[in-house]
């Protein structure tokens, strides 16, 4: 266990129990995900990278992206 995993659990321990299973169940939520995305995108084929690729390439040239900036604007 990393040192900074090991001072998270310390600080959860010292909250009231439901705020602990509350904690808990979220994490276990994000490790599952995780855990989702992986298996999909190892079990993505080649074909459907492709079609991707594909269909990104085709909104572009019609002009239907939008530019990062404005999805995540930037602070000044």
């Amino acid at each position: 266990m990393t040192e900074l995993l090991q001072q998270a659990i310390a600080q959860i321990q010292k909250l009231p129990p439901d705020q602990q299973d509350a904690i808990a169940a979220r994490f276990l939520a994000e490790l599952q995900d995780e855990q989702n995305w992986e298996a999909r995108f190892a079990a993505t084929t080649d074909d459907q990278w492709d079609q991707m690729a594909a269909m990104v390439r085709q909104e572009i040239a019609a002009e239907e992206t939008v530019p990062l900036d404005e999805v995540f604007p930037t602070r000044k």
